[in-house]
């Protein structure tokens, strides 16, 4: 097509409707295109101050995608350079692709636009159709297009209107939603806060309580400690005073008052163990206990313990067997505490052990020292197994007493020396007590 008057370029803006939508583009797309040319060409023959004819070529590319090709070219001038058709890169954004050069004494804008995957295939027969469709058509009266353009114009206004009302109702929406947001932002601040100072309030009164709970604490560690003193002495005097009585060497006594003085004798005995274990309690609870670190050698211990066991052993029928480490076997820890800990498992198993045997072994991994007091005992409930190292409690059913102490104790010692002491029983198949240490503990 030639561009040498105004009015070619509104039947420009015409054929390029035509084109596009024989084509398949949407009306949308159509009144793209068709703006596009319009303002091109008007850029070229009205802004411009030398205009100069102008020539308008639609063509087709197929492929994967097919493309919508428009070139616009005309002869250039130093007027209608490529600086002064930058006037026209507004419609870039009509297009998908736009572009001004220079060829020789010839400047070309070329458009193009996909054309999108709805229209179908285009055959070579179908665009010849076209041509010749567009060929047989008549263009319409500069009139004619002002008109179609008015109408186009007065749509998209009422498009335009109708996304403003649209939107206008989208901020409002917008505005109560924001507004239900700050009232609930406010309200979970409030609950918040609330919540905080209740938090606040809690904190201090358990901070009141955990000091109450200190001072309790450390006022029943002084009570121990210093009643467990108080009492030892007259305690001491009784069983020594009962001794003294029973010594052949005293007055003679009659059965009944010999009876009687060994039954003084052995509560004195009981309830100096209490004492003791008392004593033992308080010191680990008040922290007055330090290690003394040296290495020990266990088969030497092991020897020790073993002898001063079967001496308090209360039955013949249970066998103690003491399984001594091997002659390298060495440990650092606390040689008092440590023996402290396994004579207590090994008087336990042999008091609570009818028939059958109490075993003592240590084995080792190169980091950890494993020592274990197992029997055949009468066992223990897999519900009490936690509750026997808490103070003063006695497993039920277990004929022999006991201050309830003893275990307690134990495990506050392996804690301290850097282990831990657990059990492992069974009811009618004995218990095993574990004390794992480390070779060399952590200080």
């Amino acid at each position: 097509m030639a561009l040498r008057t105004e009015s070619d370029v509104f039947v420009v803006r015409q054929r390029g409707r035509e084109v596009a939508a024989a084509v398949g583009f949407e009306h949308q797309d159509q009144v793209r295109l068709a703006t596009a040319l319009s303002e091109v060409g008007r850029h070229l023959l009205v802004a411009v101050r030398t205009p100069s004819r102008a020539e308008v070529l639609f063509s087709v590319r197929v492929g994967e995608e097919a493309v919508l090709l428009i070139e616009v070219s005309t002869r250039a001038t130093p007027d209608t350079s490529q600086q002064r058709l930058s006037g026209a890169l507004a419609v870039a954004r009509l297009v998908d692709t736009f572009a001004v050069r220079e060829d020789g004494t010839a400047t070309v804008i070329r458009m193009s636009r996909r054309i999108p995957a709805s229209a179908g295939p285009l055959t070579p027969a179908q665009l010849e159709r076209v041509r010749d469709k567009l060929g047989a058509s008549v263009a319409r009266t500069p009139l004619e297009e002002m008109a179609e353009q008015n109408e186009e114009l007065l749509a998209a206004l009422e498009q335009a209107r109708a996304q403003r009302d649209e939107l206008a109702r989208l901020n409002e929406e917008l505005s109560e939603t924001n507004q239900g947001v700050l009232a609930l932002y406010t309200q979970l601040s409030e609950e918040l806060d609330e919540t905080n100072r209740g938090v606040v309030a809690l904190h201090a009164e358990l901070e009141d309580r955990s000091v109450q709970l200190r001072s309790a604490s450390e006022a029943k560690t002084r009570f121990l400690a210093n009643a467990s003193h108080e009492l030892r002495a007259p305690v001491t005097a009784v069983i020594g005073l009962s001794r003294l009585l029973l010594d052949p060497a005293s007055d003679p006594l009659t059965d009944e008052q010999r009876q009687q003085i060994e039954l003084v004798r052995g509560s004195a005995v009981d309830l100096l163990s209490l004492v003791n274990d008392l004593l033992d309690l308080a010191k680990a609870e008040s922290g007055t206990i330090e290690p003394t670190w040296t290495d020990i050698e266990l088969r030497a211990l092991f020897g020790q313990l073993r002898g001063t066991a079967r001496a308090l052993a209360p039955r013949p029928e249970v066998e103690l067997i003491v399984v001594e480490p091997e002659a390298s076997a060495t440990i650092r820890s606390d040689e008092a505490l440590l023996t402290q800990v396994l004579r207590n498992l090994l008087h336990n198993g042999l008091k609570f052990t009818e028939r059958g045997e109490v075993r003592m072994t240590a084995d080792h991994d190169g980091r950890t020292w494993t020592l274990r007091v197992s029997d055949t005992g009468i066992g223990i409930a897999p519900e009490l197994q936690e509750r026997i190292f808490e103070e003063f409690y006695q497993v039920p059913g277990r004929s022999p007493g006991g201050t309830g102490l003893g275990l307690p104790y134990a495990r506050r010692l392996a804690t301290l020396l850097g282990g831990t002491l657990d059990v492992e029983s069974r009811p009618g198949a004995g218990s095993a007590f574990t004390v794992r240490l480390p070779v060399r503990p952590m200080r």
